[in-house]
């Protein structure tokens, strides 16, 4: 980035986090997601970048919650934060469907996923108050944008 004079302070980062596949057997929780996360953001992106907002990858809005909560349990040289799509609309849009007797339900679902990455990005997120829908899987197989 050096060599074609980007200015580090002015940029953000959008990348995924570090996951298992999703067709892998091998699981993992909150906490080895953000030590292989932070691991391999603090070995390539200098402390000059202000922030790395990232994006759900097909996580469930309960598991891309935890995992941002994770990695701001401990100091970073970044702002550690969300740029999720998915992961805020998948229960708002499934609240929605559409129509306009459901658009109160769905504007409080929306603030209450805002709310929890809110929390999530300051480490204070708490999956205590969470519904079944939160932890629904979002990933889809060959799906292309």
């Amino acid at each position: 980035m050096a060599d074609n004079k980007v200015l580090l302070e002015g940029i953000l980062l959008k990348p995924a986090m570090v996951t298992p596949g999703a067709d892998s057997p091998n699981k993992a929780g909150p906490t080895k997601i953000a030590d292989y996360t932070l691991k391999m953001l603090r070995r390539r992106v200098p402390p000059a970048v202000p922030g790395i907002m990232f994006l759900s990858g097909g996580q469930s809005e309960l598991e891309a919650t935890m995992n941002l909560n994770a990695m701001n349990q401990t100091p970073n040289p970044w702002h550690v934060s969300f740029s999720y799509a998915r992961a805020l609309q998948n229960t708002v849009l499934k609240t929605w469907q559409g129509k306009p007797e459901n658009t109160k339900a769905a504007q409080d679902a929306l603030l209450k996923r805002a709310s929890a990455n809110s929390a999530a990005q300051l480490g204070k997120y708490d999956p205590a108050s969470e519904g079944k829908e939160a932890s629904e899987g979002m990933y889809q197989k060959g799906y292309v944008y």
